[in-house]
């Protein structure tokens, strides 16, 4: 990823399918003297509620997953542990909110499995780098990563910066990829729905 040219960097992300969503995201770009940390190293620099939030939904998806094949007999229990489910992610959720620093703070254009698109009032240089924490609310989760900037256009509203992530987890990928596919199916719905309340 660090060797790639601007151009393959901009295919890569383009590679991915990508949302138009408002996210609250942290942006802290970096100085630069200031090196990544290497992929391995990645979870030493995390912050621990990131480490801990992707762990528990790992964890909640493969308890629920052998439920949905049970029979009618198992529904009550399976509902019971669909709302502890929701408890945990709203506790999770309150906790990586504790994450988010307002002096960072910035909203998402855009997002997807290989970068975002956020918008700012000042331009930032291409090529520059910064620590990434992305809060998807609706997913009770956040994620942890480092970004490049890959462009920067001038828009009404400011700029629009588009960050290529180039330290993130595999499965905070993962994560970011059906995030993003979760909600246009719920875009999809309500543009349906009020397709209906129209005729």
């Amino acid at each position: 990823m660090d060797t790639l040219s601007l151009a393959e960097k901009q295919a890569q992300f383009d590679e991915f399918f990508i949302i138009s969503h408002k996210l609250n995201v942290n942006v802290k770009p970096l100085d630069a003297d200031t090196p990544l940390p290497a992929h391995s190293q990645l979870e030493e620099v995390m912050p621990y509620a990131f480490r801990i939030a992707s762990e528990m939904s790992s964890l909640d998806a493969a308890a629920i997953r052998p439920l949905r094949n049970l029979s009618d007999h198992a529904s009550t229990l399976a509902e019971y542990l669909t709302h502890q489910s929701k408890k945990i992610d709203l506790m999770m959720s309150f906790i990586l909110q504790q994450q988010d620093d307002p002096d960072y703070r910035l909203s998402t254009v855009k997002f997807g499995g290989g970068g975002v698109v956020v918008n700012t009032s000042e331009p930032i240089n291409i090529g520059t780098h910064a620590q990434i924490k992305l809060f998807l609310t609706e997913e009770a989760a956040a994620i942890f990563c480092f970004g490049e900037v890959i462009a920067c256009q001038e828009d009404k509203d400011g700029y629009h910066i588009a960050f290529i992530f180039n330290r993130i987890r595999e499965q905070d990928q993962e994560l970011l990829v059906r995030a993003s596919l979760h909600l246009q199916t719920l875009q999809l719905r309500k543009r349906a729905q009020s397709r209906d309340d129209d005729a």
